[in-house]
């Protein structure tokens, strides 16, 4: 059968191509290492300056138990460490206060909390996370509170919009916040 037995010329030419297709294939490799490098020689590469950024916020929220709060205001301020151009650690102190029905003196607490965030879509966008505590500095309270706040929000150079659900263990409630701050590096 003349497809089984394949003469020696045969033999030869397929050889022959094999060897071709193996330079083709290792010339078009190597092309490409040199071609991929000179671009990488065109782009101009910047180190991202790690560094403190504060934030000034106003925050106001709608605490989840309405039968007994009303709302919440406050203000903080924010420390965040970039680590990369992606991720922060922050830490954020201030003051709160919850605004109570029916003529009962309101609670304020100083909250203070560490956490994580991580930009997640064009380095504007972010997801945030922050645990700590609450302590109760108005009216004669003395319940301190445990926390923990996930949110998510958008920043730029200067401008940060942020919406949270703050947790607390005590006060009977948790609320949905919104926080507006202007930041800036140090």
């Amino acid at each position: 059968m003349k497809g089984q037995n394949p003469s020696k010329k045969n033999k030869f030419k397929i050889k022959k191509m094999k060897i071709t297709k193996l330079k083709s294939i290792l010339f078009v490799a190597i092309a490409t290492l040199f071609i991929t490098n000179a671009n990488a020689q065109d782009v101009k590469t910047e180190n991202y300056d790690q560094g403190f950024r504060l934030g000034l916020g106003i925050n106001a929220g709608l605490p989840t138990n309405t039968e007994v709060y009303n709302f919440a205001l406050g203000g903080d301020v924010r420390l965040q460490y970039d680590l990369t151009q992606r991720y922060s650690v922050v830490l954020t102190t201030g003051f709160t206060n919850l605004f109570i029905n029916d003529g009962v003196k309101d609670l304020g607490f100083i909250p203070v909390k560490a956490g994580f965030k991580a930009f997640v879509f064009k380095n504007q966008f972010y997801v945030l996370g922050e645990i700590g505590g609450g302590i109760a500095v108005t009216n004669g309270y003395k319940q301190d509170t445990y926390l923990w706040a996930p949110g998510v929000g958008y920043a730029n150079k200067y401008i940060d919009l942020s919406l949270r659900y703050e947790a607390y263990t005590e006060y009977n409630t948790n609320q949905i916040g919104l926080r507006v701050a202007y930041g800036f590096k140090l």
